[in-house]
């Protein structure tokens, strides 16, 4: 197990629940501001775990994963399976506009190309970013901890709420775990940070509303959602995401926003405790990420993990 620097907590909780060591990685940087990696154990003939999410500088850690995984392959590692609790480019997924990249393709390309043999996901910004990767990838969720989190909760009169139509599928799974009815928001999209929300697509009024995301950067979509909400005279709202990016004073406007009484999110990446505010909860997929990754090594299924 070797860890980048992106999220070394995260990885040693990982390495807590599994009962293995987190071995060294030293990362230096030369006098024209190239990185240079030495993983600090031997690799060779090793089945090797590379744990690393693309959290801002989103660059930098890329560039700190593919010289890790160059590593291991020079080390004669047996097998590398990349952990990614974050796959930022995932939202690059189609050509949306003449002459664009489609960044994530283009960085599935490159680990597989530094050496990459598996990939280990968590919650994929849509379903075909697990076709781009010429390598297995295994693709898990945050549903079940964040479901489990609101069973601890009045129920009774709640209503799960995706912001947009392209996240209604998992909104519906996660709507099935706690036993309550789904709502959607039809979203259009203009800008990083500019969208508009022009309905609500099912019941929601006078319900206590969870809004479920995969991600929240900005949090414009959700800003936009929440207004929406409070026209429709819902009794709460409390918002939920795998991701909790929450750049530029997110999580300070989210929790401002009247009638919101929680935020929910995952740690695949890490949030200082000086951006953390009072509704703010974090919860962990250490142990999924961990039960994941023994039954990798040890040749279990890993789908079974969602029966």
């Amino acid at each position: 197990m070797f860890s980048g620097t992106a999220h070394p907590d995260l990885a040693a909780e990982i390495c807590a629940h599994l009962a293995v060591p987190l071995h060294p990685v030293r990362v230096s940087r030369f006098a024209n501001d190239c990185l240079e990696v030495q993983l600090q154990a031997n690799c060779r003939e090793r089945d090797v775990f590379l744990i690393q999410p693309l959290v801002p500088p989103v660059q930098e850690h890329l560039v700190e994963l593919l010289l890790m995984i160059d590593a291991a392959r020079g080390a004669s590692a047996a097998r590398i399976t990349v952990v990614l609790p974050h796959y930022a480019y995932a939202r690059s997924d189609k050509k949306d506009a003449p002459r664009i990249s489609i960044g994530g393709r283009l960085v599935a390309d490159l680990l597989t190309s530094a050496g990459a043999h598996r990939v280990l996901a968590m919650t994929l910004h849509s379903p075909q970013v697990h076709g781009f990767f010429s390598v297995p990838v295994d693709h898990l969720h945050a549903l079940r901890e964040l479901a489990a989190h609101f069973k601890g909760h009045d129920l009774s009169n709640a209503v799960v709420v995706s912001p947009d139509l392209g996240n209604a599928k998992e909104a519906a799974a996660f709507a099935r775990m706690l036993g309550t009815p789904v709502a959607a928001g039809a979203k259009q999209r203009f800008s990083d940070d500019r969208v508009q929300i022009s309905t609500i697509i099912g019941e929601v009024a006078d319900r206590d509303v969870i809004v479920l995301d995969d991600e929240i950067a900005k949090g414009s979509t959700v800003v936009e959602l929440i207004s929406h909400l409070r026209e429709r005279q819902v009794r709460s709202i409390r918002l939920a995401c795998t991701h909790g990016l929450f750049s530029s004073g997110a999580l300070e406007r989210l929790s401002a926003q009247d009638g919101v009484l929680e935020i929910v999110c995952t740690n695949t990446v890490p949030i200082p405790a000086e951006k953390r505010v009072p509704k703010l909860e974090v919860l962990s997929v250490a142990p999924a990420l961990a039960e994941a990754m023994r039954r990798i090594h040890n040749g279990e299924s890993v789908s079974a993990l969602f029966g």
